[in-house]
Parts: structure tokens; sequence; C-alpha cells
């Protein structure tokens, strides 16, 4: 009978690309893998990986094996959250990952909250925006906190399932003509921004490719002064009026001093901030609690930020 252990090590080898990777993301030694690799290779007796370079692949068999080990899989976490919907009650654990952007005013009033209702759950938040999905369908993490954003296509991922929680919108963020943060009840033109400065996220990341479309809709391209993903310098680069920042709203603080922000008038950036989890893990009392959490943390902070009646 195939070891359900090795049979995730296998999906977990192809995921990464070497043995190395795998068993490190195992928390285990290069050697304890490879010797349960040869324990499953001896129990089907064929070849399951071959060298790729410096990586690994699957051969054939190992293709054909790891299609139905993602079905056994999937159907022994079902089996679980199954047994566990029955139950009733949240688990003792669960992992989330988040994107940095999304910590101070989602993942923290959430945490904070879940650990109120919830004393006995402890929740790791892995704070990263790498191969968040991946992550999900390898069972590393058991929630993702991420984004999409609107110009570019909804891509499917098989096994995951997706719960919206906000749509949030880059703001235009200036050094404030005052001593204290505010905000500007113009609206900004996206035009206006075509002889500024501006401090953009790389062109490669999703926030930039959705900036730089944006601009180019209505009619120019930015003159990026300055490139970097890290918000915080964003900021502090718009704050000493070196530059033009455009940023979404919930990675801003609002006490945050020096600064200005005002919404995009013609061509709006939106992000979409969703949870996902495993299709298998969507009955689990313990991962609904932690979306259930994210999405009253989301509707709080749309609500704060509703524009006056």
């Amino acid at each position: 009978m195939l070891d359900i252990r090795r049979l995730h090590m296998l999906k977990t080898v192809a995921a990464r690309g070497s043995i190395t990777a795998a068993a490190q993301s195992l928390a285990l030694s290069a050697g304890a893998v490879s010797q349960q690799l040869a324990a499953l290779r001896h129990d089907v007796g064929v070849d399951l990986l071959r060298p790729d370079g410096r990586t690994v692949a699957l051969t054939e068999a190992g293709r054909v094996l790891l299609e139905h080990a993602d079905r056994i899989l999937a159907a022994m976490e079902e089996a679980e959250c199954a047994v566990a919907a029955v139950k009733g009650t949240v688990g003792a654990t669960a992992t989330l990952a988040a994107l940095p952007s999304t910590v101070a005013r989602i993942v923290a009033p959430a945490l904070t909250a879940l650990g109120a209702d919830h004393p006995q759950l402890a929740v790791t938040c892995l704070v990263t925006d790498q191969a968040q999905l991946r992550e999900l369908t390898l069972g590393t993490v058991d929630v993702v906190l991420g984004q999409r954003y609107h110009h570019l296509p909804e891509t499917a991922h098989r096994g995951v399932e997706v719960s919206p929680l906000l749509d949030d919108p880059l703001l235009v963020v200036t050094a404030a003509t005052g001593p204290g943060p505010g905000s500007d009840d113009r609206p900004v033109a996206l035009r206006e921004l075509a002889t500024r400065n501006l401090v953009v996220p790389p062109a490669t990341t999703d926030c930039g490719q959705a900036i730089l479309h944006a601009c180019r809709q209505a009619g120019f391209t930015p003159t990026t002064r300055y490139v970097t993903a890290d918000i915080a310098a964003q900021l502090a680069l718009a704050r000493a009026g070196l530059a033009t920042a455009l940023v979404p709203r919930t990675a801003i603080d609002p006490a945050t001093p020096g600064i200005r922000t005002a919404p995009v008038e013609d061509h709006p950036i939106l992000r979409l901030l969703f949870a996902a989890t495993r299709h298998t893990e969507a009955t689990s009392p313990t991962t609904a609690a932690v979306i259930a959490a994210l999405r009253t943390a989301a509707r709080q902070d749309r609500t704060t930020h509703l524009p006056p009646a």
C-alpha cells in the first residue's frame, strides 16, 4: 500500500524542483527525503524522478502517480475537514499567508478578533508576496490573503476556493502642505500625473503593471524617477516632496504625518483583496473562522473610509 507521506513528498519535490528545496520546506534533511522517495520508488517498481540540470523532474510514471496522489491527498484532507465540520469546533492551529500591505489594516485586526473569539487557536502568519497560492496548494499554508488587479485576467487555480474581501483603490500620495496628515477632497485625474516624477513598483510586479496600464489608458507613459516595491520607501519619498506615489489605501496608515492622499478620478486603479483556501478545506471550522475574521476586518476598513453622506 502506498504511503501518504511519501506521496506528499513526491508532490513537494515536483513543485520545489529539487530534493534540497523540498526538504527545507518540509523541515527534514535531504537525506531523509531521498530515503523516503527511494522507498516509494521501490513500492511502485519504476523510477519517478530524473535529473534535469541542477534540478529534478518527474518521469512519465512520476507524472501519472502525481495525478493520482493529488486526488488521494485531497480526499484525505476532505475527509478530515468533514469530520471536523461535524464536530463543529475550531482547531488549535492555522497558518495564514498575507501580503505586507494588508497587515496593519486587515490582518492585525482579524488576528486580534480571532484571539478574543477563539483563544485556543494559534495562527501562524507568514508575511510574504511570493508564490502564495502555490504554498496553499502544497498545504504549507491554510489561508491566503492575496490580491488581483482588476485590469488583469482572472486566473483559475485548481483546487482553490476564493472569497472576495475588498476592492482596494490606489490613492495618489503627495507631500502635505500642512504639518499633519490629510485627505484631499478633490479627486485627481490620472493625466495630471503626466508631468510629475513618480515612485512606482517595478514593472514586473502586478501593481507596477496596473499603474503602467492605467497611465497608458490616460494617454501618457509615466516618468518613473524612483522604482521600489517597498511601500514605506514610496511614502517617504512622497513625504519629502521628491515624488508622487500611487499606493493601495489599506497600505496607508491614516495617521502618517506629512502626506496627503487623493482618489484617482478618471482611471481608477483597483486591486481585489481575497481570501483563498483549498477547496477541501472549505468546510473546516478553523479555516472558516480565519476567513470570517478577515472578512469582518475588511468590511470595517471599508466602512471606516466611506465618503461622508
